[in-house]
């Protein structure tokens, strides 16, 4: 794992792997209304990028010794014609290769397994009584699956060709290559991702679909895919706002990665999950009355296109990345679109959100510390928490050079992996501040400002005078710009910028006459509380 800044250094307990580049999955799957068990032949395109490498290894969860045999049992594996010898233990597949590597060699390998998912492929009927087959492999799910490097940081494309009965209707990630009715009622989809994603964002739906084919953004198919019984409600719904969503995003951050995008009825998540360019919404997102909650749902998971999806943190120690940043995206659309009243709704939201984790959670930091358990990957401060330090920063940085910042940002590491460090590299980069004070206490620190104080004004001197003292209970104190607007006695306004990072600060500006007011922080920059008033 790279240096988060220049004081913390995070290791990522997953045996990564270096020296082997996974560049395409081609999973043949058969599923069956006759049983929940899955039949899989992937064939894995990777590369070997140094000399003498003579093992693959893969994520698969093994059968478990429990009733219902869930798991995965692999049955051969293959390469030019030639079986390999394997072993598959601890959910874990290693394959063996007879002779080494040479550097950047490029090998197939075909893997034929078979079994009933525990997790990752959820196989159940809906709301409407209907069989269906939705994947959900956030966040290491895909393993109970698909043999895959199952982390973020080996980003590879994909291809599901499916066979199911032929009444059934599927999608997945990128473009539908093929759709061919066979014999004996069966039918085979074939649907290619041309793009590198992490394994947690391919994406497989099969139910007795409508779908929709509603627009198109920049040349690519915007499609609704909803149950049938859904159709009206559902093609109404997803209808709006995705076309205006793609053009901010697409003219504010850069381009648009995928070749589609669609918004998906599910019955595997409970809210929304952003497969790339195939997004499931839970069963329950259709309304018919295109409800303001699934509506922001929807920009949401669309922001993960960009930020999770085309650009997707290097380890999960690094979540922020993608929640944080689809969260604040996420405002910054509603404020483009609905004003600037329901973008602070939203921030003073996601601040009550923060302060009542922290109340029960006074330790706990936005960047995780070697992650070891997956089920605590986020939290209300990864998505809330993460989205007001954004905020923070384009107050520290200035909206334009934030704007700046992102789009370097995104320009650089789309479709590839960042890190918290490179996100802080670009950013003082292009604001020219060092800002490596702002990301650590904020990022690798725990809890928000909280001052009390007052003001005052010295009419013998002509002065206004603002003392402000930090109080948080716990952690260090934070050094932080905050404005101050004071305002005159003929209503005139003058906004003043101070730097607060000691425990008592105190600050004095010139007045002829004793003001109306003073006002801290009133353009809401900055998460914290404060009891400030005049004296």
């Amino acid at each position: 794992m790279l240096v988060q800044s220049n004081v913390f250094a995070l290791t990522d307990t997953y045996p990564k792997n270096p020296n082997i580049d996974i560049l395409n999955y081609r999973f043949a799957i058969t599923l069956s209304d006759d049983t929940d068990a899955i039949q899989v032949q992937v064939t894995v395109d990777f590369l070997f990028k140094v000399r003498e490498m003579r093992k693959l290894r893969l994520d698969l969860i093994n059968v478990a010794p429990t009733p219902g045999n869930r798991g995965m049992t692999v049955t051969q594996v293959s390469s030019g014609g030639s079986e390999l010898v394997f072993t598959h233990e601890h959910d874990e597949l290693l394959v063996f290769f007879p002779e080494g590597s040479e550097p950047n060699q490029r090998r197939q390998v075909t893997i034929s397994y078979h079994g009933i998912p525990a997790l990752g492929l959820h196989i159940g009927k809906n709301q409407h009584g209907e069989r269906t087959f939705f994947s959900d492999n956030w966040p290491n799910r895909a393993r109970h699956w698909l043999a895959t490097v199952d982390h973020p940081y080996d980003k590879a494309t994909c291809e599901f060709v499916v066979t199911a009965p032929a009444r059934y209707q599927v999608v997945s990630n990128g473009l539908k290559k093929e759709e061919t009715n066979l014999d004996k009622g069966l039918k085979r989809t074939h649907w290619k991702q041309s793009v590198p994603i992490a394994s947690w964002l391919y994406v497989l739906g099969v139910a007795e679909f409508a779908v929709q084919y509603v627009d198109e953004f920049d040349g690519k198919s915007i499609q609704t895919y909803v149950f049938k019984q859904d159709r009206d409600a559902g093609f109404y719904d997803f209808a709006e706002p995705t076309k205006q969503v793609l053009e901010f995003y697409s003219d504010y951050i850069g381009p648009y990665s995928y070749e589609k995008l669609a918004n998906i009825q599910s019955n595997s998540v409970s809210g929304g999950m952003e497969a790339a360019s195939a997004i499931f919404y839970s069963a329950n997102s259709v309304t018919g009355d295109r409800s303001l909650r699934w509506r922001n749902v929807v920009i949401h998971e669309i922001a993960h296109q960009w930020f999770g999806n085309a650009v997707t943190e290097a380890d999960w120690d690094d979540v922020w990345l993608s929640e944080g940043f689809a969260t604040y995206f996420t405002l910054l659309f509603i404020e483009h679109a609905y004003g600037r009243d329901a973008f602070v709704d939203g921030l003073r939201s996601s601040q009550q959100s923060v302060d009542a984790f922290h109340e029960k959670t006074p330790g706990y930091t936005i960047i995780h510390n070697n992650l070891a358990d997956m089920n605590q990957v986020t939290s209300s401060q990864t998505y809330q928490k993460g989205s007001w330090v954004l905020h923070m920063l384009r107050g520290v940085v200035g909206t334009e050079v934030f704007w700046e910042g992102i789009r370097t940002y995104y320009g650089k590491y789309k479709d590839l992996n960042a890190t918290t460090a490179d996100f802080k590299r670009v950013m003082e980069e292009v604001s020219g501040k060092d800002l490596g004070v702002f990301f650590r206490q904020w990022l690798y620190e725990p809890g928000a400002l909280e001052l009390e104080g007052f003001w005052q004004y010295d009419a013998s001197n002509g002065r206004v005078i603002i003392e402000l003292n930090q109080v948080q209970a716990s952690g260090p104190l934070i050094e932080m710009p905050v404005e101050v607007e004071i305002t005159g006695a003929d209503g005139s306004r003058s906004l003043q910028r101070i730097r607060i990072s000691e425990k008592t600060n105190r600050f004095e500006f010139e007045m002829a006459g004793e003001p109306k007011g003073v006002e801290l922080d009133p353009n809401l920059w900055v998460l914290m509380q404060a009891s400030f008033g005049r004296k």
